[in-house]
């Protein structure tokens, strides 16, 4: 094993042994959740492995999926009153293979009682600031609004611009339009045209976006309503996705279900909907919660490009 492999296995540790010490004088509790599970994630922009259990059928059921992060058994606990909690772990998406992307990798999540999401981003920032320390770097911060960001950047209102003046800024891509949405090109304009300018030693952090981009937060009321959500970036990395918790179970199923009825639209499987998550969300305490990528830290840590240079061993070597 060459000594870039060696070196870039001691930083996890080190970054590993931060992020402990980091949540433990937080008095925030480490877990540990199932990785398989009965239920998978609807998201159709994820699509996730699956394997077939071959016990006794009293074990339950037999198709069981690996979680692409452990959101919903971490919201079990809450909404049984364990209070601030985070896990360290192996997740798993299939199909997100290449030079920045790895089908297992290790995901960061934690949750805090009685917070919103703008609470929240103050102490993602500070755990990124407390990792790029561990190596002698510091960054600026930027805290903006997705729309303002937009009308800063591309001089484009996201929330009310016709989808033409959406698609214009990316014409020279080429894009096929065939079956992209509004939220698509927003998409496409922040990963084509936005996050390439990000800064190197900037923590860029976007937050209130836009209501049909609500995946699990809460949506604020107002003209137009606003998903109560952030993301986290350094540099040009996406690092982090934190949401104020929605805590209303028959809303969330209706999520679910038009992931399901997207899905079929796009020839895509249909997965199972964590009925157990649903049956106690009601019951979830007011919370934020969000994921942070660790190969993506570790890569701007490491100042590298390919995360294959913060593996033990890559998926084509596994």
């Amino acid at each position: 094993m060459d000594t870039t492999r060696i070196a870039s296995l001691q930083l996890r540790a080190r970054l590993y042994a931060l992020i402990r010490t980091f949540f433990a004088d937080r008095h925030v509790l480490e877990v540990e959740t199932p990785i398989l599970s009965a239920a998978g994630n609807t998201d159709p922009n994820i699509e996730s492995f699956s394997t077939a259990f071959s016990g006794h059928v009293d074990a339950g059921a037999r198709q069981r999926w690996l979680r692409t992060s452990p959101e919903f058994p971490l919201k079990r606990l809450l909404a049984a009153g364990i209070g601030d909690c985070c896990e360290l772990g192996r997740v798993f998406r299939n199909g997100e293979a290449g030079g920045r992307h790895n089908p297992e990798f290790s995901m960061l999540e934690w949750y805090r009682v009685g917070w919103d999401h703008r609470r929240l981003m103050g102490e993602t920032i500070e755990l990124v600031e407390a990792a790029l320390a561990m190596v002698g770097r510091r960054a600026e911060v930027l805290i903006e609004s997705y729309r303002q960001l937009f009308l800063d950047e591309l001089g484009i209102d996201p929330l009310h611009a016709p989808i033409d003046e959406l698609r214009a800024p990316l014409a020279e891509y080429n894009i096929d339009p065939d079956g992209l949405v509004r939220d698509d090109w927003l998409d496409l304009l922040i990963t084509h045209k936005l996050q390439p300018a990000f800064p190197r030693d900037r923590i860029t952090l976007i937050h209130d976006y836009p209501a049909t981009q609500c995946a699990l937060a809460r949506v604020r009321p107002g003209e137009p309503p606003l998903a109560e959500r952030f993301e986290l970036y350094l540099g040009r990395y996406e690092l982090a996705n934190g949401y104020h918790e929605l805590n209303d179970a028959a809303e969330q199923r209706g999520r679910f279900e038009r992931d399901n009825a997207v899905r079929r639209e796009r020839g895509l499987r249909e997965v199972p909907i964590d009925e157990r998550l649903l049956g106690v969300l009601d019951a979830l305490p007011d919370c934020a919660g969000v994921a942070l990528g660790v190969e993506r830290l570790l890569m701007c840590l490491a100042g590298t490009d390919a995360i294959a240079d913060v593996l033990a061993f890559p998926f084509n070597e596994a």
